[in-house]
């Protein structure tokens, strides 16, 4: 069955949307600036992070760390990584809130947060990730830490939304799409970013999304067709198996949250890469693969997840599924009233820290146009 004719997704996002952002105008900007990781090779505003599978070694426990894969430690520096999440929820509330209903104390609160982050001298986060991921004993940094900013594709687009109000004014915007466009810059250019590039999971996915989402932003259309190509040639055709499954998310531990992220990632990123003459939703491979076909390998998993094929997820297996992104955006897309349904069910607003990780699609409406 199609979609209801009367469905309109910033009604019914909108008041969960203002209750959000209600809350969200008290909220107390903090940016990397407000917590130190003593073990970062890098300065006050820069961002780090510790990889979370990394561990003492029990046979010398004062030597480099080793990897347990899917296994977190809870006593790496995460600091950085919950004051970007605090931000980037409160922000994309704020946006969100102020496209639904045009309420300028909305956009006022969402420029405060941002002009902090992204302009203040003295608080701000250099646009790099120098010393994201980094393991003791072993690395300041690595490539995969770009994954650490996904959350930031939402809040360009919130930016984006943003355009219009009284708060953001030619000379605020002119400073956050700098921070954007050095960002989006050094992603592409830095050996990190390269080589996260050309990673063939969620990772590389994440590094597409990013790059859309700012190249969205500041206009910069050489990027864009870029990321088009790379969906349409290397991301869509060497990740998705014939059924719709993403083969190296379920050769993971947790195979059953990465297939969730990697098909919420790669729909939001065919739907901000989308033109009017292009939707890379129902784009199709010449052997029938496609994102509608991915939603439709993982949806019935979604809706039951006692149908699951593999193990269990070795950590937060009862946390998912959540209101997955991928499935508003799959039912937009084919028409499915199931889908949808489904997503209407599910949970908008988890509070389980490791899956608002993994949940970087928090407003839709930011996303759809």
């Amino acid at each position: 069955m199609p979609l209801p004719a009367d469905f309109d997704l910033k009604t019914f996002e909108r008041p969960r949307i203002v209750h959000i952002a209600e809350a969200a105008l008290a909220a107390r900007p903090r940016t990397v600036t407000s917590a130190v990781n003593p073990r970062s090779a890098g300065g006050p505003n820069d961002f780090s992070s510790e990889g979370d599978y990394w561990w003492p070694d029990p046979a010398n426990p004062a030597g480099p760390y080793v990897q347990r894969d899917g296994m977190t430690n809870p006593d790496n520096f995460v600091a950085h990584r919950q004051l970007l999440l605090g931000f980037a929820r409160d922000f994309g509330a704020l946006a969100a809130a102020y496209r639904v209903s045009g309420d300028e104390r909305f956009a006022a609160a969402a420029v405060r947060l941002a002009h902090v982050w992204f302009v203040e001298p003295a608080t701000c986060m250099n646009p790099n990730l120098l010393y994201s991921q980094a393991i003791k004993g072993r690395s300041t940094g690595r490539s995969i830490g770009v994954i650490d900013t996904l959350h930031l594709a939402e809040v360009a687009l919130g930016i984006e939304a943003l355009r219009g109000s009284k708060a953001l004014t030619k000379d605020e915007e002119a400073a956050l799409l700098t921070w954007f466009r050095d960002y989006l810059g050094w992603i592409r250019t830095h050996p990190y970013g390269v080589e996260e590039s050309k990673a063939e999971n969620n990772h590389g996915t994440c590094w597409a999304l990013q790059a859309a989402a700012f190249a969205h932003l500041t206009g910069n259309e050489a990027v864009l067709a870029d990321c088009r190509r790379r969906f349409k040639e290397i991301l869509l055709p060497n990740q998705m198996a014939k059924d719709g499954s993403f083969p190296r998310e379920l050769a993971r531990t947790k195979p059953y949250g990465y297939s969730i992220f990697n098909l919420d990632v790669m729909t939001a990123l065919a739907v901000v890469l989308s033109t009017k003459d292009e939707d890379l939703m129902t784009f199709t491979l010449p052997d029938g693969r496609s994102l509608v076909k991915g939603v439709d390998y993982l949806a019935p998993f979604l809706a039951d997840k006692g149908r699951w094929p593999k193990k269990p997820d070795v950590m937060f297996w009862d946390n998912w599924p959540v209101r997955q992104p991928a499935l508003i955006f799959g039912a937009l897309a084919a028409g499915r009233r199931d889908w949808l349904e489904l997503w209407e069910k599910l949970d908008p607003d988890p509070q389980v820290e490791e899956i608002r990780r993994n949940f970087p699609i928090r407003n839709p409406v930011l996303w759809v146009r």
